[in-house]
């Protein structure tokens, strides 16, 4: 048997659950967020990427017995990625610039040192080598990978 571990980050895509559904809420709602000067970087991959990578693994005799990171190919930093939400909701995203230091600190002392992480940290994956691999490149940018989740919840 031939098996291939896809590995991805967190994926987004219409009605995306956790994190990425959370930040989604938020910036739908309007809600003033204290992330205006987040300068992590993120890896993070959409669904219409993911199943494109996993459809090319089915059919690539290269993919097999592989462990292969998936991605679109561009990181963002939490900033970016709730600027570019709030654009292909076509609603703004509502940031207040206030220094990652001070929200790490305040989250800390909260006891919420791991949701801290999760939005000021940076978390990158290199997906060279999957592409080189199986030839493959990311059909979708992340801007479009946004636009087509929330074209599909209008």
């Amino acid at each position: 048997m031939e098996v291939v571990i896809i590995r991805p980050p967190l994926v987004y895509g219409h009605d995306a659950p956790g994190n990425f559904g959370s930040l989604v809420r938020w910036v739908e709602k309007g809600v003033p967020l204290p992330l205006g000067s987040v300068y992590n970087k993120r890896s993070l991959v959409g669904i219409d990427n993911l199943v494109d990578l996993i459809v090319r693994c089915i059919d690539h005799p290269a993919a097999a017995n592989k462990v292969l990171l998936a991605g679109d190919g561009e990181d963002l930093s939490t900033t970016e990625l709730l600027r570019a939400v709030g654009e292909a909701m076509g609603k703004p995203a509502r940031l207040i610039p206030v220094p990652a230091g001070v929200l790490q600190l305040g989250a800390t002392l909260l006891g919420k040192k791991a949701m801290a992480q999760r939005l000021l940290g940076s978390l990158q994956v290199d997906i060279s080598k999957t592409c080189e691999l199986l030839d493959w490149k990311p059909p979708y940018t992340v801007q479009e990978g946004l636009r087509r989740c929330f074209e599909r919840s209008n």
